[in-house]
């Protein structure tokens, strides 16, 4: 999915946690949402639109639109339990090839570590003894 799909897809996560809570029906129901702004045009002066949510249409009318068609349906669990685990992890939500920016870029490690022991490699030291050597999984 492209970085707009991830990007939108939280935007829709957060849009949607008073809903899911059981604190609105609608998230333009709730107050503190950027809901209003976004998918109705009301002027709210903490909330800027970003370059993704732009591109959802050439005129505001059609970003209007668009936004809301995105709230039509509610997100599916596995994109919600994907988004949950990202956040609780404190990891990189997207594409791979963003996933490898983000990785070079803040120099630590984006994605989970694969589970289990490491890998054990066994290598002669100079004396010809055995050594064992355990190799990071990345």
């Amino acid at each position: 999915m492209p970085i707009l799909g991830y990007l939108l897809r939280c935007q829709r996560y957060i849009e949607l946690n008073p809903v899911r809570a059981s604190m609105v029906a609608h998230p333009a129901d709730y107050p503190w949402s950027s809901y209003r702004h976004h998918a109705e045009g009301k002027t709210d002066p903490l909330v800027r639109s970003h370059g993704n949510y732009v591109a959802l249409g050439a005129s505001p009318e059609q970003r209007q639109a668009a936004y809301r068609e995105l709230f039509r349906y509610q997100l599916e669990p596995g994109e919600i339990d994907e988004i949950r685990a990202a956040a609780n992890q404190n990891l990189v939500l997207g594409g791979e090839r963003f996933k490898a920016e983000m990785e070079a870029l803040l120099k630590r490690r984006v994605e989970p570590a694969r589970r289990g022991r490491p890998v054990k490699r066994v290598s002669p030291d100079d004396r010809g003894e055995q050594i064992l050597l355990l190799q990071e999984i990345k």
